[in-house]
C-alpha cells in the first residue's frame, strides 16, 4: 500500500507541477493538463482493483458511485447542451474525487 500511496501522489503531482511550469511556458501547460486524464484513468482503474479486492469497503463503494455518477452528469449535460451550473460543477469534481481516493489510500495505507 506504501507504494500505491506513493504512485498516486506522483500521478497527482506531475500535473500540477506541469501546469506550474506552464507560467514560463504554454508547452507545459498543455502537457500538464493532458495529463490530468492519465491520472483520472489511473485512479478510476485503482479504485475499481480495490474494490474488487475489498467489495464491502463502503468508502470504495462511494468512490465508484460518485465516479459514475460524474460521468453519467456529464453525459446529460452534454446531452442537454451544456448548463453552466453543471459544467462548473463538473469541473470541480476530479479532483476532489482525486483527494477522496487519495484519502482512501492513505487510511489503508495506515491500518
Amino acid at each position: 500500500m506504501k507504494s500505491l500511496f506513493k504512485l498516486n501522489l506522483a500521478f497527482i503531482g506531475v500535473p500540477i507541477l506541469l501546469c506550474l511550469f506552464g507560467v514560463i511556458d504554454e508547452n507545459f501547460l498543455f502537457w500538464g493538463l493532458l495529463s490530468t486524464m492519465l491520472t483520472g484513468l489511473f485512479q478510476v482503474i485503482v479504485g475499481i482493483l480495490m474494490l474488487r479486492d475489498e467489495p464491502n469497503d463502503k468508502y470504495l463503494q462511494v468512490y465508484i458511485a460518485l465516479v459514475v455518477l460524474f460521468f453519467i452528469t456529464w453525459y446529460i449535460n452534454a446531452q442537454t447542451g451544456y448548463h453552466n451550473f453543471l459544467t462548473f460543477g463538473l469541473f470541480g469534481t476530479p479532483p476532489l474525487l482525486a483527494l477522496y481516493l487519495t484519502f482512501i489510500i492513505y487510511k489503508k495505507r495506515n491500518q
